[in-house]
């Protein structure tokens, strides 16, 4: 990066009323890794692809399409908001930017919990893939025991998330390497998996017409199925906004940010509909009950079309994409707690702030989250099922934070704001149409995924009412204290303060 384009890059930013203090290297790849390793086709798919099937049978494969378009409108209004508003904490900044102080807190307090719980259930997702690559890392009993397995998980995964604060601590080079890395054998890998399952396809493209009888005699048809079926395809694809939560440490942002939303969502997009459609022409029996069930699914699908020679290149890929996967959660994490903190929006605001001088990183936030992570973690290790419903609340949350950003947009939209032409991306005439298509399916996917369904939430309390209780009680909280502490003491802090007043770029009309 040149000298004059850093100096632009400070400059703008000074314009919001920030000073510099983040390390600003990361080139256009760098910022598509990031949101590309959110979505992270392997550990999504592999996860959750057994639910999904379990749901609506192969013909779940259509939701996987639908449930890209619909957060491609969401992704179309993050493009502009990440031109407009280059700033750290993505979806924090952009919602108290088109809406308000207590609009951004709620939006960053709902992102930041969300956030939590999808680090310490992805860091889990490596007992899936680890053990069976290297057998002498099930370090507890065996691992067809599911309480072994279970305990075994929280070990790995406060592994993984020490070495991800360790990571997040030392700086954004150090991350940006290793993420750049990952996603380029994520990338080969997947391609080449898809490639491989579709030479070994035993059956037609037709196959994802089969719905195996679900939804018959029921008032919706198929309908219901696809809804519960939608979680799989809801669970990977979300996240892309970390590409712009990266801005202060981006190169031209403006310009970088917007694209790498778009690319990171539409390859994993493209390459996740793929990857389920050739898995479905080539597994060996469609009525085989283990496509259904944890411990099965993808992983079950790929071994028994591809044999035991290739699961060992495919457990590697699968391990690389939960690495990194865990890597960039943690980091966007670390910003969006950043963000709001150097806004004296937090408790211990001016530590959570405070940016090492040598790293050029906050060390304290990554330290936090991973605690925090850690904790949640423990739960795993006798009630494995909790945390199975608390990542289904998680992907509640994340759409529920991106609608405090997209609603608030389309507010302004309606009183005649006009995002700057110059801002490096637009909707243009189509802005007013594609903003309320996002809040619309924003609200379809927080009440579908949130729905009770005994098979996501179990058949306690929490599955007769789904997610609401617990997104209830975190609004409450979050609320609360908005009116008791935050709108009180907010306000940028002297440390990060680029001069006496922000002087936002507003939009003409």
């Amino acid at each position: 990066m040149s000298q004059s384009t850093l100096e632009r890059d400070v400059a703008d930013l000074a314009g919001f009323g920030y000073k510099q203090r983040l390390d600003r290297t990361l080139g256009g790849f760098s910022a598509f890794a990031a949101g590309f390793s959110y979505l992270s086709i392997l550990t999504g798919s592999s996860q959750l692809f057994h639910m999904g099937y379990a749901a609506g049978g192969p013909a779940f494969f259509w939701t996987w399409p639908a449930v890209f378009a619909g957060q491609l409108l969401v992704a179309l209004c993050f493009a502009e908001l990440a031109a407009r508003y280059p700033l750290s904490g993505g979806v924090y900044q952009w919602s108290k930017q088109v809406g308000s102080g207590q609009v951004g807190w709620m939006a960053g307090w709902v992102y930041l919990a969300c956030s939590v719980i999808t680090l310490a259930s992805t860091a889990l997702a490596l007992q899936a893939a680890l053990p069976q690559l290297i057998p002498g890392l099930q370090l507890v009993g065996r691992a067809e025991v599911p309480a072994d397995a279970a305990r075994n998980a929280v070990l790995l995964g406060l592994g993984l998330v020490a070495t991800t604060t360790a990571v997040n601590a030392v700086g954004v080079r150090l991350l940006a390497r290793i993420n750049n890395v990952g996603v380029f054998v994520e990338l080969l890998g997947v391609v080449l998996l898809i490639a491989l399952l579709a030479l070994a396809a035993k059956r037609g493209p037709e196959v994802v017409f089969d719905a195996q009888g679900r939804g018959a005699g029921q008032a919706l048809g198929y309908l219901g199925p696809a809804l519960a079926a939608s979680l799989t395809a809801t669970f990977v694809l979300y996240g892309f906004d970390t590409a712009g939560t990266l801005a202060e440490e981006t190169d031209d942002p403006r310009r970088r940010a917007p694209r790498a939303i778009l690319l990171a969502l539409g390859s994993v997009g493209l390459t996740g509909s793929l990857l389920v459609f050739v898995a479905l022409r080539a597994a060996p029996d469609l009525n085989d009950p283990a496509l259904g069930r944890v411990g099965g699914g993808l992983a079950h699908a790929v071994r028994g079309a591809l044999g035991n020679a290739l699961g060992a290149p495919f457990l590697a890929a699968m391990t690389c994409s939960i690495v990194v996967c865990t890597l960039t959660v943690h980091a966007a994490a670390v910003r969006l707690l950043f963000s709001m903190a150097r806004d004296n929006a937090l408790p211990f605001s001016r530590a959570l702030a405070r940016v090492e001088e040598g790293t050029r990183t906050p060390t304290l936030p990554a330290l936090v989250v991973g605690v925090a992570a850690a904790g949640l973690l423990a739960l795993n290790v006798n009630h494995p099922q909790v945390i199975e419903a608390l990542a289904s609340v998680a992907v509640v949350w994340a759409n529920l934070a991106y609608l405090f950003v997209t609603a608030p947009q389309l507010v302004r939209r309606l009183r005649g704001d006009r995002p700057l032409a110059d801002a490096g991306f637009g909707l243009g005439r189509w802005g007013l149409a594609l903003n309320a298509a996002a809040v619309v399916w924003g609200v379809a996917v927080v009440v579908n995924i949130g729905w009770p369904r005994s098979a996501v939430y179990g058949d306690g309390r929490l599955g007769r009412y789904g997610a609401a209780p617990a997104t209830a009680a975190m609004l409450a909280g979050g609320l609360l204290y908005d009116r008791l502490v935050r709108r009180h003491r907010a306000g940028v802090l002297d440390e990060h303060r680029a001069g006496p007043e922000p002087n936002r770029i507003e939009p003409t009309d």
